[in-house]
């Protein structure tokens, strides 16, 4: 395609090199066409080279390459439209807590009680720039949140961090907390960010679940120039899109084609089936609460201790407080009517049956009657 040079926009960089005469040299970034005649006796009269027009073109692609090679530094690791740049000076430490609140009296319904009872996994995250993501809502899960999410495997998530640290330097470190035993309980970790770090990203699977978990998504520790002293979240179930099950308990049912990353309420999925449907309810409540607290700043940066995934270094809890979500009473649908009997002449009786599903819990709906009866004309009748 024909280019006009004439049209092209332009960038100037300028430098004085000790140049004769007192002359200032300038750079332009703008591509420059001129006729060739080396090369219009190979390609004819209309061979053209491109360039810049300079005297030292060597000294001049070194100039332009260190000008684009610093609008790319300035560039990467800016935030995406409509978030605030982060200009604090200071390195930021955080202890961050992660609270469970996964209770049968706050989510009764086919509460995990054995094999294996209700319990949290290892806690797992980032503090990374804006050009990262370790999980999105809306978006896919990667292999690494996938095989975190379904089976609590970390080794593929953390290998992906790592990449991102090395190869993209998105990701500041890695962080870790050891896993809770039960569904309410406590574990921390601590953590550093700076100004092109200060997002806070991680992901904590709920135990038994097809591929449930927890977690908060690009959390921005900075407003303008000031860490944040104190952040409280309340965390909800999401599904990560990669397994179909319905229930805690659910075998392994892969979901072709893969699903987005969706957060799970008191009605969506909307199946009578699925653990977490509490039609009675507008929204479900938090099933995990995250604090973080500022522990401390400086100029320079500390190096957490490595990860450990294996720990326990947490705390169960009993928190007298959790309200109580109300269960309503399950029931299957009525049997077949059964045969109608009784003497001939009159009318015989006929019956059928229903069975109990689910038991109510927490003052729910009580359970209906589960045998109905019903007059009938007998099919055939005993003579007296």
């Amino acid at each position: 395609r024909a280019y006009d040079p004439g049209t092209a926009p332009s960038r100037s960089l300028c430098w004085a090199p000790a140049p004769p005469e007192g002359a200032r040299r300038c750079v332009r970034g703008r591509s420059s066409c001129s006729r060739d005649p080396r090369r219009s006796a190979s390609r004819g009269a209309g061979g053209r080279t491109c360039g810049l027009r300079s005297p030292d073109q060597g000294m001049d692609r070194r100039a332009l390459w260190a000008l684009l090679l610093a609008a790319l530094g300035s560039a990467a690791g800016q935030p995406r439209g409509g978030e605030s740049v982060c200009t604090a000076r200071t390195v930021a430490r955080y202890r961050l807590t992660f609270t469970g609140k996964w209770s049968q009296a706050a989510f009764p319904k086919q509460y995990p009680l054995f094999r294996p009872p209700a319990q949290w996994s290892s806690l797992l995250g980032a503090a990374h720039s804006s050009d990262y993501s370790l999980w999105r809502e809306g978006g896919y899960a990667s292999d690494g949140l996938r095989e975190f999410a379904e089976r609590g495997e970390a080794w593929a998530l953390m290998t992906e961090m790592e990449a991102a640290e090395e190869k993209l330097q998105s990701v500041r470190g890695v962080f870790a907390a050891p896993a809770v035993p039960s569904g309410t309980g406590q574990t921390s970790a601590q953590l550093e960010a700076h100004a092109r770090h200060s997002l806070v990203s991680f992901v904590v699977r709920i135990v038994p679940s097809p591929d449930w978990f927890v977690g908060v998504d690009s959390l921005d520790l900075c407003e303008g120039d000031r860490w944040k002293e104190r952040v409280a979240l309340d965390l909800f179930p999401h599904d990560a899109g990669t397994d179909s099950g319905f229930t805690f308990s659910s075998p392994n049912f892969a979901t072709i084609p893969q699903d987005a990353v969706a957060e799970i309420t008191s009605s969506s999925p909307s199946h009578p089936a699925n653990s977490f449907f509490y039609p009675r309810l507008k929204s479900l409540p938090p099933i995990a609460r995250v604090t973080l607290v500022r522990v401390g700043q400086s100029p320079r940066a500390f190096v957490p201790s490595a990860p450990d995934l294996g720990g326990r270094g947490n705390e169960i809890l009993d928190s007298p407080s959790v309200p109580e979500t109300p269960l309503d009473c399950e029931v299957s649908l009525w049997s077949s009517w059964g045969l109608c009997t009784g003497p001939c002449g009159k009318l015989g009786a006929k019956s059928r049956t229903r069975y109990v599903r689910v038991q109510p819990a927490n003052r729910g709906a009580p359970c209906p009657e589960l045998q109905e009866a019903a007059e009938c004309v007998p099919d055939s009748c005993a003579s007296p």
